[in-house]
């Protein structure tokens, strides 16, 4: 625990009397008489200026086991040493500031012999403050300094009496004149609402730019192609052709040419896809020559023999068939489909 210096008459064991007539403080110590008594011994310059710190140095040695000051420095703006200390012309500073009581312990030294009393150093900074300008010579009241020891007793010292004279800030300046204001100097300032923005937004920035190339990518990402249709059979892409060359109105105007030369590819594409040759590219004779290498072949070759030569007068002679030889394509297709298996029906359970 740190330990401080107290002037107020809270303290226990801290006596300051002040005289109403000319508000001088007398302080009364309580320590007792022996070699034990705690020694205490102070410096103050004796020179100061006014509005500036004048430092009280303070060293009191005492005893092992002995506390100096274990309260802190708690001087009340309302306490007697409070008073008597501004009716005297000095002030004591904020201690949480900069210029605050600075206090620190050790051991006597001076013989070498590090085993001696230990003592304690209080620096103790005063602001000058008389009440009206010029030199003037003003006096330090004493001060008490209190001591706790290890029985819980309260043993009071006091500093002397100093006298500093005090002279202003312009005193050594032969025919003084106030000085204008200094320029104004521009004042930064950490913007830390800004900073934890831009933080948080290139933050933000960076994960939103991560997610989007993530969901483009994985939109992207390579799909499966979809299994293509099944290919169509031949027999049912021809009586299609087929039943399209019917209606479309060639036999009705007397076309026989156009009507045979779509039926004749029809049946030709029909029979190089069925067989396992190109129709089209082939002659007559090289679909019939195909078609007798095939086992089980089941229309008759004379009977499609017939109808691909009707089709080639009706091309290249301008042959003028009969009606009913028109319609033989459609029946060559259907006598060239494989059979149809039968789907045998579900056998009846009864209970």
């Amino acid at each position: 625990m740190n330990r401080r210096m107290c002037w107020a008459a809270a303290l226990s064991g801290c006596a300051l009397m002040v005289a109403s007539s000319d508000a001088r403080a007398e302080c009364v110590a309580t320590a007792p008489s022996g070699p034990e008594r705690p020694q205490l011994t102070d410096t103050f310059p004796p020179r100061g200026t006014s509005g500036y710190a004048a430092t009280l140095h303070i060293v009191v040695s005492h005893g092992r086991g002995e506390t100096v000051l274990p309260r802190g420095l708690e001087l009340q703006s309302e306490s007697d040493a409070a008073r008597a200390l501004k009716a005297a012309g000095f002030a004591l500073p904020d201690q949480s500031a900069v210029a605050g009581a600075r206090l620190s312990s050790g051991d006597e030294d001076s013989s070498g012999d590090k085993g001696g009393r230990p003592k304690t150093t209080l620096d103790l900074p005063l602001l000058v403050l008389p009440s009206e300008p010029g030199r003037h010579t003003l006096t330090l009241p004493p001060l008490p300094v209190a001591i706790a020891r290890a029985n819980g007793d309260v043993v009071t010292l006091c500093t002397g009496a100093h006298s500093l004279v005090v002279d202003d800030p312009t005193a050594s300046t032969p025919n003084a004149r106030p000085k204008a204001n200094p320029p104004v100097r521009g004042q930064r300032e950490e913007w830390v609402a800004l900073e934890r923005a831009l933080g948080w937004g290139l933050g933000g920035l960076a994960v939103g730019s991560l997610l989007a190339w993530l969901i483009v990518r994985w939109v992207r990402r390579p799909r499966p192609v979809p299994p293509p249709p099944p290919p169509r059979v031949p027999w049912e892409v021809a009586l299609e052709r087929l039943d399209e060359v019917r209606h479309a109105g060639l036999l009705e105007t007397h076309r026989f040419s156009d009507f045979f030369d779509r039926v004749n590819d029809a049946v030709r594409e029909y029979l190089g896809a069925r067989f396992g040759f190109d129709g089209l590219e082939s002659t007559t004779d090289e679909i019939l020559a195909a078609l007798r290498q095939i086992p089980h072949f089941a229309l008759p070759a004379p009977e499609l023999a017939g109808f691909l030569q009707q089709c080639d007068l009706v091309k290249f002679a301008d042959f003028t068939p009969a009606l009913e030889e028109c319609l033989e394509a459609e029946h060559i297709v259907r006598a060239t489909m494989p059979p149809v298996r039968e789907t045998p029906a579900p056998m009846e359970v009864r209970a």
